[in-house]
């Protein structure tokens, strides 16, 4: 009984620890830096808890560097009108966001502008400044 118990509460501990890391925005990104990235898609990965995509971003001598963007889960991309064809490997994109704290060429995605001017947001409507968007 006692192991069992002790069982029931190390996964407790476990599930909400690792609960509280995956909603740690703060921890991972830095909000107060906004930044902007254009380059080629590169991969999609429409996948829960959060679809991710990748693009190549040239440097001012054209080399190449991979990042790769958070965005938020399918079910919200979903309500906010993406479908698993909004980004395709090989679009030339425009990509709002914050980067990784640690350095890693890695960001939350915030907004993202297609090649014919669409923009598609990952963030929740609540987080925009509706006078700064607006929506596809």
């Amino acid at each position: 009984m006692r192991t069992k118990t002790g069982f029931l509460i190390a996964g407790f501990l476990l599930s909400a620890a690792l609960l509280f890391a995956h909603h740690a925005f703060n921890a991972e990104f830095d909000a107060s830096k906004s930044m902007r990235w254009v380059g080629t898609v590169t991969k999609v990965e429409w996948m829960n808890p959060h679809a991710r995509f990748y693009i190549d971003v040239k440097d001012e001598n054209g080399t190449a560097t991979n990042w790769n963007f958070e965005l938020g889960s399918p079910l919200q991309l979903r309500r906010q009108g993406w479908t698993r064809d909004s980004l395709k490997v090989g679009d030339q994109i425009t990509v709002d966001g914050y980067p990784a704290k640690d350095g890693a060429k890695m960001a939350s995605a915030k907004k993202i502008i297609l090649a014919d001017g669409r923009s598609v947001f990952s963030e929740s409507p609540s987080d925009r400044n509706p006078t700064e968007y607006k929506q596809p």
